[in-house]
């Protein structure tokens, strides 16, 4: 394939023509009108492309972007899957074995002290944990920087890593207003509910972190997917949360139950067949919690004459 390029102020020795042609297969320079070879040698100007990954359409210049996920911040150098050398030649059978030998020790060099195998095994736990749980990246990232902290602080030593890991993510989940329960992420990781609070407890005291109050109009999409209620009953919950919330009737009562009461009395004005014993099992909160809590929203309700 040719490609033309102008060079300014070169001119071809014979006719004087300023249309230089390069080759980008051989390498030359020459005349477009008389085709004097000028250069038989010349640098490719162009981009340099390389992949930095094991996907070879990835034509992206700079490998990837450094995260508090990967234990070594994603700043090691990693020996590639690829039995290939730098020309792209298919490495012989001798080769393909002592750089297979180095990738297993590059591998395992890369945590030489307890605590970065610590690490490494936490954020293992929570990469697996994020598929499970439906979380997203920032969750993810928040509760790594959260361990790391307690690693500073030396929480980890003598704990259970696992737990630990659970309650960084609950952590991380109530600072980004992500709605996950204690029970979701102990049941998650197979871990006690109670251990996980245990180490939350321990992590919110010793690291000082500042929780937002969570808001309860978050838990209703939640509970009514699982309880399969229509989109008519969760706008009808949502406007009894937010009236209830401009009366100050939410502070200081458990976000999910308070949600699940305004979804009980949101099925009971729109018609919807559902029991305090369905919306219960959906929401993980108990019946008598959800008459409590219905009880302050009745008050509400009738007087301001919205049933």
């Amino acid at each position: 394939m040719l490609k033309s390029a102008a060079v300014s102020g070169q001119k071809c020795p014979s006719c004087g023509h300023k249309k230089m042609v390069t080759d980008q297969n051989t390498g030359e320079l020459f005349c477009g009108k008389c085709g004097l070879v000028i250069n038989e040698k010349i640098s490719d100007t162009g981009a340099e492309w390389r992949s930095f990954t094991n996907d070879e359409t990835n034509r992206a210049r700079v490998g990837a972007g450094t995260s508090l996920t990967m234990h070594d911040m994603g700043l090691s150098t990693v020996i590639g899957a690829q039995n290939k050398d730098s020309t792209g030649k298919p490495l012989t059978s001798a080769m393909k074995s002592s750089i297979e030998r180095l990738r297993t020790w590059d591998s395992r060099t890369q945590a030489h002290s307890s605590a970065d195998r610590n690490l490494r095994q936490a954020l293992n736990e929570m990469d697996k944990l994020k598929d499970k749980l439906a979380l997203t990246d920032a969750v993810i990232e928040k509760a790594a920087y959260i361990y790391r902290k307690a690693m500073e602080k030396k929480l980890v030593r003598g704990r259970s890593i696992h737990g630990l890991v659970a309650a960084c993510l609950y952590a991380s989940c109530r600072n980004t207003e992500t709605p996950r329960t204690l029970d979701d992420i102990a049941k998650g990781i197979n871990v006690r509910r109670k251990d996980v609070a245990r180490c939350y407890r321990l992590i919110y005291r010793e690291l000082e972190l500042k929780m937002p109050v969570v808001d309860p109009v978050k838990g209703i999409s939640r509970i009514a997917s699982i309880a399969k209620l229509t989109e008519k009953s969760k706008r009808k919950a949502t406007l009894i949360l937010e009236r209830a919330k401009k009366l100050g009737i939410v502070a200081g009562k458990d976000p999910m139950g308070i949600a699940a009461a305004a979804l009980y009395l949101a099925c009971i004005s729109t018609g919807e067949v559902k029991s305090q014993k369905d919306i219960s099992i959906a929401s993980g909160v108990t019946e008598v919690t959800i008459r409590n809590r219905c009880a302050g929203l009745r008050k509400m309700i009738q007087s301001e004459n919205q049933f």
